[in-house]
């Protein structure tokens, strides 16, 4: 069940990459940068993630990351999810993320698995929403 929204973002691509996968699928490494709030406190993502198409055309991919606050708190993520790119050549992922902090502002997101939407337009523009999930 999904319980209290613990945040949103909005950033960019910052670098993409074609990486050797397994057998004849390539990986595709993606890295961006990101602005928001979690917890209601203001902070900035960088995040690397790597997906691979299965073979009905949907993504599969995980990643890792750092969020930084602007009191020099942190915290560290690492997720995955499933994806799909559309038509016009955005894409969207959904997925779970787990974060690990000594941030006193942040020290709830030690207990909780977090579900997330993630969306990246044609342009590379990108924009996230994360809940608890209970």
């Amino acid at each position: 069940m999904l319980g209290d929204k613990l945040g949103e973002e909005n950033g960019k691509v910052t670098v993409r990459r074609v990486l050797p996968g397994t057998g004849a699928i390539p990986m595709v490494e993606t890295s961006f940068q990101a602005e928001g709030s979690i917890l209601g406190v203001a902070h900035r993502t960088l995040g690397t993630y790597s997906s691979m198409m299965r073979p009905d055309g949907s993504l599969l991919g995980s990643g890792q990351g750092i969020v930084m606050n602007a009191e020099g708190g942190g915290a560290s993520w690492v997720g995955q999810g499933v994806g799909a790119i559309r038509k016009d050549g955005s894409v969207s992922y959904r997925g779970a993320i787990f974060y690990q902090t000594t941030a006193p502002q942040w020290a709830r997101l030690n207990n909780v698995a977090a579900v997330f939407e993630y969306e990246i337009d044609p342009q590379g523009n990108t924009k996230a929403g994360l809940w608890e999930w209970k």
